[in-house]
């Protein structure tokens, strides 16, 4: 895997700053209980949805990384042509689960705009703000599951070549 102009990745600054934006919220809601006795409830609101768009953008890179688990042991025992086979189908597999899984957020998002119209507790914004995160940051899956499928295809094309 190549790394970008000056070692620049979006999906791992992105995850720098929520986590960052994360730890000085929860570290301020902290210092507010303690010392002033007030609890500032918009910080768990925040902190919860940067998790998930966190979480969401981890997908990614885990899949980049082949860091997800798997029957590496069955998997290795298969003829190379099954192997082949079998990463194309549960790449194929891996990207159906979040097309699905983006239809359903996108037709959230679609409700809450329309329909619904919810606001969060805390800070009275729109609930459909916090969703767009799963359907946006899902690029970064797509992009993880293609460069895993491409590294283990192009590493078993190697092997054959030996």
């Amino acid at each position: 895997m190549k790394k970008m102009l000056w070692g620049f990745r979006l999906d791992h600054w992105l995850v720098a700053i929520f986590m960052a934006t994360m730890v000085i919220i929860a570290f301020l809601n902290v210092l507010s209980r303690y010392i002033f006795h007030f609890s500032l409830a918009a910080t768990e609101e925040i902190t919860i949805n940067l998790f998930v768009w966190v979480t969401t953008i981890g997908i990614g890179i885990a899949f980049e990384r082949s860091g997800h688990l798997g029957m590496v042991t069955f998997f290795n025992k298969f003829p190379r042509s099954l192997q082949k086979a079998s990463v194309i189908i549960y790449s194929l597999l891996a990207v159906g689960l979040f097309l699905i899984l983006d239809w359903y957020m996108i037709q959230a998002i679609y409700d809450e705009i329309t329909l619904f119209q919810a606001r969060s507790a805390s800070l009275n914004i729109p609930v459909w703000i916090y969703y767009t995160g799963l359907p946006i940051f899902s690029v970064f899956i797509f992009r993880g599951i293609y460069l895993d499928a491409l590294a283990k295809l192009t590493d078993k094309e190697k092997e054959e070549e030996k």
